[in-house]
């Protein structure tokens, strides 16, 4: 094997200017890698990097182990500085090693560790070796689900250089500060910040502050805690910071944020410091009003999002991070469930700052063992889950669960999982995903939710009124939400005439289907205020290695917009209709051409009053109709080409849409 070419080193400076300044350094560029069925074929590779980038959507996708090498040299440091490394996400089992000797292990593939490298750590030619596997295994969460589980170090690995005494890195990977927003209301926010300090000896006075500004680099408060060290391992410092009318995170509407800075001072002298930028805001789920956020109904209406992306498996960088961001935007969603697992960190952060709400959750799916080992990953995940991504405004609840069912004994760990996060973090409820009633779990969590999918797996698309009224009672104090609903689609399949679902697990998934089940799905979800959530199921196209359905094998095709992200489809664009505060106009199955019927309706989404469509020249004006769907009836199309055009205009902004369809002889 040759790894002579180094892993590159890309450093930024993260606090102080002082020789005490904490950097990250991200370890990108030449790693080598190899499979164990392969062990002599060593070849480079750049991290992110996941083995099944090519065979994620076919059955015998490879689960096995692999090694990753990196050679590097020790990044710039004080002579008293600590170094760690630390991993944002390997898939799932991975150990440790740096020049030779053992780092340590983690057992799950969504979430971050981190290391000391410190007393092992030599100026020149360190040799790091990750080995890897992505294996099935009875003790390691997920044990089963509707997706992929790529293989490798799929998110960013990086150098921290901190300082002696420090804010830990080493509390499950988080940042060692936590913001709880205790009370937060118009007039007032009470928040209590906890940070946690390494490497401070038995009689060293340690202080803590933080100061908080607003959007204008204004200083709000400050609020200090000194104490004596006296013990050894981590230092918890407590304070609590009060802001006087607040300036309010407002969802999509008003994502505005503080930026608190928290220093710590070791006998006078400043030696760390941690900057959180954070939303402050206020919520309830009410069981017969829905969703409030700062006083306010804000029905959230929204995704669901998993982030493997095509011919990349999970290995994404941050530019499709923001491109995922961007067309949920674009949709006008206001909330999002991050399924089935924890996602990244950066995506985490495009959250906040467009004020989407988060729902969060760890890979509980379907089943688990009867192991205390079982029942120690799990809670590792959850408290993994929960204190890396604390300081998250737009995180508004924890889901402990997806779909669970079998012979196991899941009541008894969804009840540990259940104290576990309200321990953790008594600032947000619980929830959890269902598609069965009278399980002793789908109790426990503060707030429920239903996966159903009528109008696809079961009955006609208007039976989503039964589907919420049979769950809802008035006399009961239970929330409820939609967490999955939808059908498949291939952009290449079109029936204008359809009217049942098609067989769900074969070849054919006509697009016009699949927005005729979102359409009077939605419409249902509408009705019913107290419905205090919906979530469709899902925004893109995702790998599924053991589907074989619809035109394309591996893949989920319930997507709203294609696996490459190239293609919306028109149920997007229904969304966007009811959701988007931009003007639009779109003309649906503008891909079925070439066309045989001459007589043909039109269907359009928009939100405007009226729509002008013309075709071929001929022009006649339609108003909005029920959730922004236009009808045209009886429209003949001549043979060969026929121009559509619609033109609609709100707010004096003009919108247009076009396309051409082939009528055949």
């Amino acid at each position: 094997m040759n790894y002579r070419l180094y892993c590159l080193l890309a450093a930024i400076v993260l606090g102080l200017t002082s020789a005490q300044a904490r950097t990250a350094v991200r370890l990108t560029g030449e790693w080598t890698f190899a499979r164990a069925d392969n062990p002599t074929a060593w070849q480079h590779v750049d991290i992110p990097h996941s083995w099944n980038a090519q065979d994620g959507t076919t059955t015998g996708y490879y689960r096995g182990a692999a090694t990753y090498r990196c050679r590097f040299d020790a990044p710039p440091a004080g002579r008293e500085d600590r170094t760690f490394i630390r991993f944002e996400g390997v898939s799932q089992d991975a150990t440790v090693w740096l020049n030779g000797k053992r780092l340590g292990r983690h057992q799950g593939a969504f979430t971050a560790f981190c290391f000391e490298l410190t007393k092992l750590l030599k100026p020149r030619g360190n040799e790091l070796r990750v080995e890897v596997t992505n294996a099935p295994d009875s003790l390691i969460m997920p044990l089963e689900g509707d997706f992929t589980i790529f293989g490798g170090i799929y998110r960013p690995v990086t150098l921290l250089v901190l300082p002696k005494v420090c804010f830990t890195p080493l509390d499950y990977a988080s940042t060692g500060v936590y913001i709880s927003q205790t009370e937060v209301s118009q007039s007032n926010a009470r928040l209590d910040i906890k940070a946690k300090v390494d490497g401070a000896g038995q009689h060293d006075a340690m202080c803590v502050r933080t100061t908080v500004f607003d959007l204008s680099g204004r200083v709000v408060t400050v609020a200090d805690n000194c104490q004596s060290a006296n013990h050894g391992g981590f230092l918890e410092m407590s304070q609590q910071v009060n802001i006087a009318e607040p300036q309010l995170w407002d969802g999509i509407d008003n994502p505005q944020r503080y930026r608190f800075v928290t220093e710590l001072m070791c006998d006078g002298k400043k030696v760390d410091e941690l900057t959180t930028e954070m939303g402050l805001r206020f919520f309830k789920v009410d069981p017969h009003k829905g969703f409030f956020l700062n006083g306010r109904s804000y029905p959230l209406h929204g995704v669901n999002r998993h982030q493997d992306r095509q011919g990349m498996g999970w290995a994404i960088t941050e530019r499709e991070h923001d491109q995922d961001m961007a067309m949920i935007q674009e949709i006008g969603a206001n909330c999002i469930r991050l399924a089935h697992y924890p996602h990244s960190g950066y995506f985490y952060d495009l959250c906040d700052r467009a004020g989407m709400m988060v729902w969060a959750e760890i890979p509980y799916i379907g089943r688990g063992t009867r192991t205390a080992a079982f029942d120690a990953n799990a809670m590792q995940q959850l408290t993994e889950l929960i204190r890396q991504n604390y300081n998250h405004e737009s995180i508004f609840c924890w889901s402990l669960f997806n779909e669970l069912g079998g012979p196991d004994r899941p009541h008894e760990l969804v009840q540990l999982l259940n104290d576990l996060a309200h321990s953790e973090d008594p600032t947000r409820p619980t929830v959890a995903a269902v598609n069965n009633d009278g399980r002793p779990e789908n109790e426990m969590p503060d707030i429920i939710a239903y996966n159903t999918y009528p109008g696809w797996y079961w009955s006609g698309p208007d039976a989503m009124q039964w589907a919420i009224d049979w769950k809802y009672s008035p006399e009961r104090d239970r929330a409820i939400a939609i967490s999955e609903y939808g059908a498949g689609a291939s952009i290449h399949q079109h029936d204008q005439h359809i009217r049942q679902a098609p067989k769900t697990d074969g070849p054919y998934h006509p697009e016009e289907w699949q927005a005729t089940v979102h359409e009077v799905n939605y419409r249902e979800i509408v009705k019913r205020p107290y419905v205090w959530g919906s979530f469709v199921w899902n925004m893109f196209d995702f790998a599924s290695a053991g589907r074989h359905e619809g035109d394309t094998m591996g893949i989920n095709d319930k997507g709203l917009v294609t696996y490459d992200r190239q293609t919306r489809k028109d149920a997007f664009y229904f969304y966007q209709a009811n959701w988007s505060r931009k003007p639009m106009v779109y003309i649906t199955s503008r891909r079925h051409t070439p066309r045989t019927e001459a007589v043909t309706d039109i269907k359009l989404y928009t939100n405007c009053p009226t729509v002008t469509l013309k075709v071929n020249g001929r022009e006649v004006v339609l108003e909005r109709g029920e959730l922004g769907i236009v009808i045209a009836r009886g429209i003949t199309l001549q043979p060969g080409e026929n121009q559509i055009a619609a033109t609609a205009q709100r707010d004096d902004v003009m919108v247009a849409d076009q396309c051409t369809w082939t009528l055949e002889n």
